[in-house]
């Protein structure tokens, strides 16, 4: 299989997960996960079981796309920050950004996960799921610390930079989940992570 094919592959194995993720989504605001089967998610996604358990071991874990796209995104920014940047500085302004983006779409996305959090509350499995995500964003987030750290910085301070700023975000989405807040404003998500991230700075 040569690169352009595998890439191709690639992206439609991702667009498929991101289909019944979505699906499992509406499904779970619709009914909640103990309402949903993984059949009914396949199903709202045009997709048959066998494909549903060819991405996914779970019901829950059929979320985990769009859980970890909010922190795939905020990597993003955070590595295009220019070299010399003070990486404090860094992390807040990539942070705030991906969190408080404009458009219906990012509203909508932030709202999906205030959805999703509410029913983790309540629901084990899928909040194992939020914790697995955020685990493994930590993990992805190191070497982009390491960058911004600039040569001959401390590889302990950068996995300790990496959960700190990982459990930022973390925190701020889940304490903003359980509010009526807006995504804009304060006691918004982009508020509340500048805060959590103020908040370690001080200690």
């Amino acid at each position: 299989m040569n690169a352009q094919h595998r890439t191709l592959t690639e992206r439609r194995k991702a667009a498929t997960q991101l289909d019944i993720a979505r699906a499992a989504v509406e499904l779970f605001t619709e009914r909640g996960p103990d309402g949903t089967t993984a059949e009914d998610i396949a199903q709202r996604a045009g997709v048959a079981l066998r494909t549903f358990y060819r991405y996914f071991r779970s019901k829950q874990d059929a979320v985990g796309p769009l859980l970890a796209a909010g922190g795939d995104h905020w990597r993003e920014l955070l590595a295009a920050t220019a070299e010399g940047t003070p990486l404090r500085r860094a992390l807040e302004e990539a942070a705030v950004a991906s969190l408080s983006e404009p458009g219906e779409e990012a509203r909508e996305g932030l709202e999906r996960t205030r959805t999703l959090l509410r029913a983790a509350a309540e629901d084990a499995a899928l909040r194992a799921v939020w914790y697995r995500v955020n685990q493994e964003s930590e993990e992805k987030l190191v070497p982009v610390v390491a960058r911004l750290a600039g040569a001959g910085s401390d590889p302990l301070e950068h996995r300790v930079v990496a959960a700190a700023a990982t459990d930022a975000i973390r925190i701020a989405l889940e304490v903003w989940a359980g509010t009526d807040a807006g995504t804009s404003g304060p006691g918004s998500p982009s508020d509340l992570v500048v805060r959590c991230l103020r908040t370690r700075d001080r200690s």
